[in-house]
């Protein structure tokens, strides 16, 4: 028994195949308020979705080919007060435990890994 996690996984395939893809911190660049904090990844957001933040879903996005969906990571920000879901496109076991320490670096944010 899935749960609904068949169903879930396959909404969010279609929302990112109906997504345009925007990389707006490549990997290695620093952030631009926070300029300590190094993106291990490309890092941008699927154009025309909302997040809570009010600006597109983010998305990590790592060196598998075609970029398959391999899971998510749910953030608590305690200085924003917010909550996120950031997914994980294309990211190979040690880019996803990557992108999983640096949603854990500090004392403000902490992310949980769900993995499809």
């Amino acid at each position: 028994m899935d749960n609904g996690l068949n169903e879930f996984w396959a909404a969010m395939e279609r929302l990112v195949a109906d997504s345009a893809l925007v990389i707006d911190r490549p990997k290695g660049s620093h952030h631009p308020r926070y300029p300590e904090i190094v993106y291990p990844l490309d890092y941008g957001y699927l154009e025309g979705t909302t997040a809570i933040d009010g600006g597109g879903v983010d998305v990590f996005c790592g060196s598998l080919p075609g970029k398959p969906l391999v899971g998510l990571i749910a953030t608590v920000d305690v200085v924003k007060k917010d909550t996120e879901v950031k997914l994980l496109l294309g990211c190979t076991a040690e880019e996803t435990a990557a992108v999983h320490a640096f949603c854990n670096q500090g004392p403000f944010m902490k992310g949980a890994l769900i993995l499809r």
